[in-house]
């Protein structure tokens, strides 16, 4: 017979979850998939003490990684595209032009600028760092600029496309499940994704002009220019190939036959332009590009890529979600919310309230989507009792739930980040200024009542009355 799992067994599967975490990554600096597979295990457990048997823990498992497949298959053809850019010239490309036209000093605004455009034109933050982001990671650390700050660049820049743009899938997430109109909700998130994203500018203006004045820096782009001409063929013609995957994605064409048409083009770039065999491009493929120079930045910009290069983090997104399913679907997760809400007083604790939990449910259940989904659900009621706008838990569900998961490690965009732009979460936290930002900004205004929105009596009753129909019939 099942029972309802309380709050403190709950919290336990996470409480040995980030302790083995802790020890695992911090103290012995190994992977984080074993300490997410002991809470796996421990939760597991906490359900089946609680009358779960093992088909329906089992069913749990599957319905977690069935949440992160979509996810999976973009991560692979991700690493199927650098490796045939690579291979094909494109990111030489890109990087050769890139280092005869953005200036040092402005390096960090210009390709978080770049990002946020591509992004807010095709709604997705992950091709927009697999295509331009790549490219950016290269053309900075020639510049002599750190890896970890470009990257906080490049994620900022595309975190804010990928939240406000109306092809995101993200961003129609929250809005559909909040009942709010798509472009009433865009325009909400204005108030706290525009100024998070003029702070982060300012930011990186002011980090970037230590770069301009270092002397070595213009010898090492020389050098850098030459080695790429050595060993590609540049040619503005490769610049087609990311050009066509944008305008295939602002089109509306779906991520994944979007990114299988540029990793064809970049396929036959390396073989007709580069001039390599059909062997070493499908090598490219399969295991990534090989390169042999003496440079050491060119080696380790383009020993990269391929299917094999995305299978750590195909198992990260598999193990996670095993452990977040368990969560979710035993109502462990529902069990720590709900003693959230008794805390909730104000409209500025419910607006804290709602950008902690999607935080927490990122860290917690390692998927950007579910820490939208399942927030949405738990505080839907409570922003209508309030008296308060769905919009104003549209944007608190994005600025808590789409931003933040880049912070954790295990989560699937901290996992794709590392393996698309080779940086950890702790080491570009610090320069992801927009998505931790925003959700600072969120919660003053909450707390300050600017721009939150009431909702009329009439309004009120009608959405309430909306809701109790909605619950009887589920």
């Amino acid at each position: 017979m099942k029972r309802e799992i309380n709050v403190w067994w709950a919290l336990l599967p996470l409480v040995v979850m980030v302790v083995v975490m802790i020890l695992t990554v911090v103290v012995f600096e190994q992977e984080p998939h074993i300490p997410l597979i002991v809470g796996t295990v421990v939760a597991g457990l906490v359900a089946w003490k609680h009358g779960f048997n093992w088909k329906e823990i089992e069913e749990m498992m599957y319905k977690g990684i069935k949440l992160a497949l979509p996810a999976i298959v973009i991560i692979m053809l991700v690493g199927l595209t650098i490796g045939a850019w690579i291979g094909g010239g494109v990111v030489a490309t890109m990087i050769y032009y890139g280092l005869k036209i953005i200036s040092p000093s402005f390096f960090l605004v210009t390709i978080a600028i770049i990002c946020a455009a591509v992004s807010l034109a095709i709604g997705s933050s992950w091709a927009t760092m697999a295509t331009i982001g790549v490219a950016g990671m290269g053309i900075g650390m020639s510049m002599g600029i750190p890896a970890a700050m470009v990257a906080g660049a490049v994620i900022s820049g595309a975190y804010f496309g990928d939240k406000m743009s109306p092809l995101s899938d993200t961003t129609n997430l929250a809005s559909g499940l909040t009942n709010t109109d798509l472009f009433v909700h865009i325009k909400h998130m204005f108030y706290t994704t525009i100024p998070g994203l003029v702070i982060a500018l300012g930011v990186f203006a002011y980090l970037g002009k230590d770069f301009g004045s270092k002397g070595f820096v213009s010898e090492d782009i020389t050098k850098m220019i030459t080695d790429l001409q050595e060993h590609f063929v540049i040619s503005p013609v490769l610049l087609l190939v990311p050009l066509a995957v944008i305008l295939l994605v602002a089109l509306k064409v779906p991520a994944a036959p979007a990114l299988f048409v540029g990793i064809l083009l970049g396929f036959l770039s390396q073989t007709f332009i580069q001039g390599d065999s059909i062997t070493f491009a499908m090598e490219a493929l399969q295991s990534g590009y090989k390169i042999e120079t003496s440079n050491e930045m060119i080696s380790e910009l383009f020993n990269s890529g391929g299917l094999d290069s995305m299978m750590y983090t195909v198992s990260m997104a598999i193990v996670a979600m095993t452990f977040g399913g368990i969560l979710e679907f035993s109502g462990m997760l529902q069990a720590i919310m709900n003693q959230l809400l008794k805390v909730i007083k104000s409209t500025g604790s419910l607006v804290a309230s709602t950008v902690v939990a999607c935080f927490f449910t990122n860290a917690t259940c390692s998927e950007q989507y579910v820490s939208i989904v399942v927030p949405s659900r738990m505080f839907a009621k409570v922003y209508t009792e309030k008296g308060l706008h769905s919009k104003n838990l549209s944007r608190a569900l994005e600025d808590g739930g789409t931003l933040t998961s880049v912070f954790v490690p295990w989560n699937t965009c901290g996992v794709f980040i590392l393996a698309t732009l080779g940086v950890n979460a702790f080491a570009y936290a610090p320069y992801a200024i927009l998505n931790f930002i925003v959700p600072i900004i969120s919660i003053i205004y909450a707390f300050t009542g600017f721009s939150i929105v009431k909702l009329t009596k009439t309004e009120q009753m009608e959405i309430l009355a909306s809701q109790a129909e909605e619950e009887a019939i589920g």
